[in-house]
């Protein structure tokens, strides 16, 4: 079970899902679910003072090299692009609601940069990521637990 709770929260951690891919696996795997709610809830968390503090320190200096360059400013286009409008106008709101859409795409790491990008205020823009991590967390534990019940 420990073994399944670690992973799940590495999951959450990861880019390659966060919380949305943490959770279910954890509650696939048979951990307990309040166990899997909480741990991968705090591990995807986690991910935005770790997000912080690589834009405003590491890339910096990462963006002296030309191909980390290039992919930043691609990454940065599609953020403006994306929903960047919607976050830029509504601010705290925009951004709670951004993060908190259990969909490939959003998530603390696309909130961490905005957050970066439109230059949110750090405190608000933490309460607006964990309580849309929160929701978004909520939403797949409890769509996961209904569809492992048959249910959904």
């Amino acid at each position: 079970m420990i073994r399944d709770l670690v992973i799940a929260m590495l999951w959450s951690i990861s880019p390659f899902g966060e919380a949305k891919v943490g959770i279910p696996y954890g509650l696939v795997s048979g951990a307990n679910i309040y166990a899997v709610f909480v741990f991968c809830f705090l591990a995807n968390v986690l991910v935005f003072p770790l997000m912080m503090f690589f834009l405003e320190k590491i890339n910096n200096y990462l963006l002296r090299w030309n191909p980390y360059k290039k992919a930043a400013i691609f990454v940065a286009r599609r953020a403006k692009t994306g929903s960047g409008d919607k976050i830029e106008k509504y601010g705290f709101w925009g951004l709670l609601f951004f993060v908190m859409l259990p969909l490939p795409g959003t998530g603390v790491y696309a909130g961490s940069i905005a957050t970066y990008l439109f230059k949110i205020k750090r405190r608000k823009a933490f309460v607006a990521n964990t309580v849309g991590i929160f929701f978004s967390s909520l939403i797949v534990w409890f769509t996961t637990i209904l569809t492992m019940k048959g249910i959904a």
